[in-house]
């Protein structure tokens, strides 16, 4: 822990950095720092798919539902929607003043779809950055897990697995005690998420550990967290990647506080909620090792979800609220 005089030099250094270098440096610098001296302002951005069904197309080209931004502000995050069909240039200018990003569930196309591209667009900077000492967090949550698959292997390897509406108990691999994604979860949460039906799995496809344990680039890349059975297809149901910030979960925490379809598959018990919280949490708290920036406070707000009106669409769609884009 650094003397109150070494932390006052290397916040000084903070201020310079600010003025004169680039957010990688800063990034570098705020990684070495104690974690209260962090960003404690960070912001994330979700990716907007394009709307799959008819009921959401009148409603515009491009979405994404309430829940994940809720998720996200629950632990003490804003958001930035990422929109689609813009240029790679807007895309990096973006990247450079966020602290992650988050792709969520859906039921677009893995290779054609503009959700994919710029998926890749981003998951390409992250690793990029990460190697030159720039820590950018990336979460995939069910689509996006399934997403982040294709992306470092370049190959779809689902399975069809028909895993829709259910609430699943937790199996937890060896290399799960040396997780990042449950280093904090307190012992007794871990053990119900072990024995409980806390989880909510809405999807179809599945990434087995078979394809996965076949796949060079896949296995080198990610280790297995947690995995899953269903259909005889035993399944992964979260990862992390080794040497970057890449996570992905092929179940939905963003659920079982903030969606209330009535279905099993939706828990909403005090553990399931629990379990939602130590995910945000963790998912925030990565934000904060990165200090991308805004070039202005009014660019900041401009780009921030709160422009946006949601939209409640729980009447005739899996989602209580989303925001719709042109």
């Amino acid at each position: 822990m650094p003397s109150r005089q070494e932390l006052v030099y290397m916040l000084a250094a903070c201020c310079l950095l600010a003025l004169y270098c680039s957010p990688v440096a800063i990034s570098l610098l705020l990684q070495s720092l104690p974690e209260d001296s962090r960003n404690d302002r960070p912001i994330l951005g979700i990716l907007a798919q394009e709307t799959d069904f008819k009921s959401f197309q009148k409603l515009g080209s491009s979405y994404i539902a309430a829940s994940y931004v809720k998720f996200i502000e629950s632990a003490g995050a804003r958001v930035v929607p990422v929109r689609l069909n813009r240029s790679e240039e807007e895309y990096n200018k973006i990247f450079q003043s966020i602290n992650g990003i988050l792709y969520p569930g859906g039921g677009v196309d893995l290779k054609t779809s503009e959700f994919s591209r710029v998926a890749n667009i981003f998951y390409k900077k992250a690793v990029e950055a990460k190697e030159k000492g720039d820590y950018f967090p990336i979460w995939g949550t069910c689509l996006g897990h399934q997403l982040l698959t294709y992306l470092t292997s370049g190959e779809n390897l689902l399975t069809w697995t028909n895993t829709d509406n259910f609430a699943l108990p937790l199996n937890f691999t060896k290399d799960a005690k040396a997780s990042k994604i449950f280093a904090d979860f307190p012992n007794d949460l871990l053990q119900e998420m072990a024995s409980e039906p806390v989880t909510s799995n809405y999807h179809f496809w599945s990434l087995s550990v078979k394809n996965f344990t076949n796949n060079e680039k896949l296995r080198s890349f990610y280790k297995i967290v947690t995995t899953n059975v269903h259909d005889k297809v035993e399944f992964i149901s979260t990862m992390e990647a080794y040497a970057y910030p890449v996570y992905g979960v092929q179940w939905h925490p963003e659920k079982n506080p903030f969606e209330w379809k009535n279905e099993t598959g939706i828990p909403h018990s005090r553990s399931a909620v629990k379990v939602t919280y130590y995910i945000a949490d963790f998912l925030v708290n990565e934000a904060r090792k990165n200090n991308h920036r805004f070039p202005s406070k009014k660019e900041e707000t401009e780009a921030l979800i709160y422009n946006y009106n949601p939209v409640f669409t729980g009447t005739f769609s899996s989602f209580e609220q989303a925001y719709f884009f042109d």
